[in-house]
């Protein structure tokens, strides 16, 4: 509130000077003025001591709303600077690059994801009733965790808003096309993961601690920096990276997922926002400060509960609807190819918005091509590279082709999308489209039902990237510090809570952009390292070949988990 709004205007315009011959009407309002102001001994002052007052009091007024000018301009700076580096983060070439990579590694291991489908299949999630190592638990003193464990907590970071709001809206702007884009970007991103997790296992290394340590930072600094003339930029990209994640991690990774369940929370059951967070900056805390083997331990459990219970809901709308299949996989297709426009809209147009809205929320909901599930999937017991790259494939795949599509598939088979021309009927956006879609078949328990999915999904994404941040920060100022970033990232759950975060979703989407240009650099630059690991595997293990593994970049590493 400004401070002279109760001040008389007569007694506004009246100088130091003027005091002397102020009416007593002047005087006896300025003094009441100031008096209750707290300042209870200047009404026995002179009156020029009182008009003084009054003077310091109009220029703290206009310092105050000079102050809200420089802020509000402040900032329309940073937003106007944040759209135009995210129209290029997030552009068609951005696009281009992580797609042609996935591509690019698709071709070269020789479409892995589709030729050793069976392969990959049962030594990942098909394994983990046949294979006791892919879910036993390490011992305690290990500070590795175990496979499924590492697939649950990545799982945990990508299965987040971006599988319902993130789908809601691509919907909205690129109509039902966009999901077929998404499945592109899915199938390529498979094998970009899978790229990642490679050479995350290859180029990790235990700390001081004796946990591993793995990430883009690492092949960046280590893989990249090895070639010739490419020490600097090696350590560079990898600064980087870990800024961008660091960044990315209080926003995209805590806030901003923070701030989607407390307006769930609020609006489904009336539950303020403060409550919201004090109650998930507690739960955190517990979860958080236990270390990675405790963030393991809980996402193991809460991800498959909590994708199995959407997953039934979601198919509970579909088969309600099943005669509308047909008719939702024409409009797929129709729309990804510019057989009709959205809305009725030009068909060009119809495409591009199609294309760039699948591209991008697919990438934003898998992560692939970001290098930021990597830093968990090194801290597998796994020994072999490839092994956990198949795990880095199912990701994918479980994430976009399972957890997206049903989300696509529950909106289109409502009735709220009008197939014929792709444009949306209600006025809903976000998860409040998805609400309604369940409410078609569950009546008012269905946005309920989705806001229990945003609080288990968002708090689940939150936990995941606490890990990340703590990595980054680990790589730029040591790993003893670490529980500095711990502290900062539960206090910013609180206020995720309660804070409008509309700039900080638009920073948080830009950072979280910014972490794929070094990592695809890294990727891109390492991957005739990758094919050959991959032929290693394949020899070996397939194909029961006699010849030496290739496990880590490290000796004594190799030489150990090939005993």
């Amino acid at each position: 509130m400004p401070l002279l709004m109760s001040l008389p205007e007569s007694v506004k315009s009246t100088t130091p000077q003027q005091a002397d011959g102020a009416s007593n009407l002047q005087r006896s309002q300025a003094t009441d003025y100031v008096t209750l102001a707290g300042i209870k001994f200047f009404p026995k002052c002179q009156r020029r001591h009182i008009f003084h007052v009054c003077a310091f009091l109009r220029k703290r007024e206009k310092e105050e709303i000079n102050l809200n000018g420089f802020f509000a301009g402040l900032v329309d700076s940073i937003t106007e600077i944040n759209g135009a580096v995210n129209s290029f983060v997030w552009g068609i070439p951005m696009l281009v690059l992580l797609v042609g990579t996935g591509i690019l590694m698709t071709v070269l291991t020789k479409f892995f994801q589709l030729s050793h489908i069976g392969h990959w299949f049962k030594n990942t999630i098909g394994g983990i009733f046949s294979d006791r190592h892919i879910t036993k638990h390490t011992d305690k003193e290990d500070k590795s965790i175990s496979q499924f464990q590492s697939l649950c907590t990545a799982l945990a970071a990508t299965i987040g808003t971006g599988n319902i709001v993130g789908v809601a809206s691509a919907l909205i702007s690129g109509g039902p096309g966009a999901i077929f884009w998404m499945w592109i970007v899915a199938f390529f991103g498979m094998m970009t993961n899978y790229s990642e997790n490679v050479l995350g296992i290859y180029y990790r290394r235990k700390n001081e601690r004796d946990e591993w340590c793995g990430g883009a930072m690492y092949y960046l600094k280590d893989g990249l920096g090895s070639y010739k003339g490419c020490k600097q930029i090696g350590a560079v990209l990898a600064v980087l990276f870990s800024i961008f994640c660091l960044l990315a991690s209080f926003g995209i990774g805590n806030m901003s997922q923070v701030n989607s369940i407390s307006a769930n929370m609020e609006a489904a059951f009336s539950i303020p926002a403060a409550a919201t967070g004090v109650g998930l900056m507690i739960v955190a805390a517990l979860v958080i400060v236990g270390g990675l083997k405790r963030i393991a331990s809980v996402t193991e459990k809460l991800v498959p509960f909590m994708a199995i219970a959407y997953i039934i809901g979601a198919l509970a709308i579909f088969f309600a609807n099943i005669d509308q299949c047909g008719a939702i996989f024409s409009a797929i297709f129709k729309g990804a190819f510019g057989l009709k426009a959205v809305g009725g809209g030009i068909v060009g147009s119809g495409v591009k918005m199609a294309l760039t809205w699948g591209m991008k929320r697919g990438v934003f909901s898998n992560e692939a091509g970001l290098g930021s599930s990597v830093m968990v999937h090194s801290n597998s017991n796994v020994k072999e590279p490839v092994r956990q790259g198949m795990w880095g494939i199912f990701e994918v795949c479980a994430d976009t082709m399972i957890v997206c599509t049903l989300t696509a598939f529950s909106v289109l088979s409502s009735g709220l999308v009008d197939l014929e021309t792709g444009a949306v009927l209600s006025e809903a956006s976000g998860s409040a489209l998805v609400g309604e879609a369940f409410a078609t078949i569950f009546g008012s328990f269905g946005p309920m039902f989705i806001a229990v999915a945003i609080l288990l999904f968002a708090f689940s994404t939150v936990l995941g990237w606490s890990h990340y941040g703590s990595k980054a920060w680990e790589y730029l100022f040591g790993t003893k510090s670490t529980i500095a970033y711990k502290i900062v990232f539960i206090l910013m759950i609180f206020i995720g809570a309660t804070m409008n975060l509309s700039l900080a979703w638009d920073l948080s989407d830009t950072f979280n952009g910014l972490m794929a240009m070094p990592n695809l650099i890294g990727v891109l630059c390492l991957s005739p390292l990758v094919v050959k690991i991959t032929r290693n595997y394949v020899d070996r293990v397939i194909r029961k070949e006699d010849v030496e593994p290739i496990l880590s970049v490290f000796p004594e590493i190799n030489a150990e988990h090939a005993e």
